[in-house]
């Protein structure tokens, strides 16, 4: 059984469009991660990512 990690960090950036898809950009780029979920919050100001990986 392949063995996978998820990562779920928050980054402190929720309202600005451009950074948060230059975070997401960064993270499919790399090889064997999937992104699995992004949700901006601008209330709080931070964005929750969810990626896999193995």
């Amino acid at each position: 059984m392949e063995r996978i990690v998820e990562c779920v960090p928050n980054f402190s950036e929720g309202r600005n469009e451009g950074i948060i898809k230059e975070i997401t950009d960064t993270i499919e780029a790399v090889a064997g991660v999937k992104l699995l979920d992004v949700d901006p919050g601008a209330d709080t100001n931070r964005t929750v990512v969810t990626m896999v990986g193995s």
